[in-house]
């Protein structure tokens, strides 16, 4: 589905709607027989990415799946999915396969995507962060102590922030593409660890036997398609992310932390306080086409010493348009640190 967050909420709201109103009309009955008959729940799924493919049981995250290559030398980079109802480490694929050519590169599955636990459980900013806790030590852990790089796309940027003011000696460098946090809706300086829920929403949302139905409707083929072209600006989008995005929205509790987004549970009210603690050296490229693409508080950062800020004539996930271009964008940042 969508890839960033400006706007998605209520856009997955009126496709609720619209489901709603279909198996309104329809009658309810065929729609759930619908959803429970025709749909696959178990599509098998592949790894996302190359390389081991591991797991560490965490105390608050829980099992957390991730992806690691490291056959080549250097500064391992950790790569962060955004948070969407079809996401998954599939979304920084150009990327991993492109670094781990040069460096050991890591990616993982956000908790409620991919091969992470996907319970019925409240999902938040502060389990997200958890998870990529767990994730960059275990790293560091593998790699002498030596300090990361973490690049984030949409609303994982917020955590990744959180995450490297938390954890500072953990992170050599950030990079955000197309972040969540700098337009008029999701900015804001509330109470650290906040966050935007709407507990009545996720609980209509997130109960058997209609969430599923409804999550199947969401996130149907034609459905993905349609939020991978707002994402895309372009009906030019990428067919591997769209299979792949059909296949892990239909696997067992695939709808809770979707449900948990939609609800607003994984918006952080605090985004501005959060970008504008960072002290370490953060690059932050954005695209220019697509519905998504309001950054009216991009240039207040980019005037920042630490910050490098630098748009595209791309959509939201520009690494898939012109992975040239933000690879040659990458390595001149992190050229300018050594």
């Amino acid at each position: 589905m969508a890839r960033r967050p400006h706007g998605i909420g209520p856009l997955l709201a009126r496709g609720a709607a619209k489901g709603l109103g279909i198996a309104a009309l329809g009658g309810a009955a065929a729609w759930l027989a619908w959803s429970r008959l025709a749909v696959p729940h178990r599509v098998p799924l592949h790894p996302a990415l190359p390389g081991r493919r591991e797991a560490l049981d965490t105390a608050r995250a829980g099992r957390v799946s991730f992806y690691g290559d490291d056959a080549a030398d250097g500064v391992p980079l950790l790569l962060v999915h955004s948070v969407n109802a079809a996401a998954s480490a599939y979304e920084v694929r150009p990327l991993y396969g492109h670094y781990r050519r040069e460096r050991p590169v890591y990616a993982l599955d956000l908790p409620g995507f991919g091969f992470s636990e996907r319970s019925r459980r409240l999902y938040t900013p502060g389990l997200m962060v958890e998870a990529i806790h767990a994730v960059a030590g275990e790293i560091r852990r593998r790699h002498g102590g030596v300090r990361i790089d973490a690049l984030g796309l949409s609303l994982s940027c917020a955590y990744l922030a959180r995450a490297a003011l938390e954890r500072a000696q953990d992170y050599r460098s950030l990079a955000l593409i197309s972040p969540a946090g700098f337009d008029a809706r999701l900015s804001g300086r509330g109470a650290p660890g906040g966050d935007r829920r709407r507990p009545t929403t996720r609980a209509i949302l997130d109960a058997p036997p209609h969430g599923r139905a409804l999550f199947d409707a969401l996130t149907s083929r034609p459905s993905l398609r349609f939020f991978l072209e707002k994402t895309w600006g372009s009906s030019e989008i990428d067919e591997g992310l769209l299979a792949y995005d059909y296949d892990t929205t239909h696997q067992p509790g695939a709808e809770h932390a979707p449900f948990c987004f939609v609800g607003g549970y994984l918006f952080p009210t605090d985004a501005t306080r959060l970008y504008e603690g960072l002290w370490l050296p953060v690059l932050m490229l954005h695209g220019e086409r697509g519905d998504f693409v309001d950054y009216r508080d991009a240039p207040r950062f980019a005037a920042r010493p630490n910050w490098r800020v630098a748009s595209l004539p791309t959509g939201a996930f520009p690494h898939f348009e012109a992975l040239d271009t933000v690879r040659d964008r990458y390595d001149a940042f992190l050229s300018e640190m050594v």
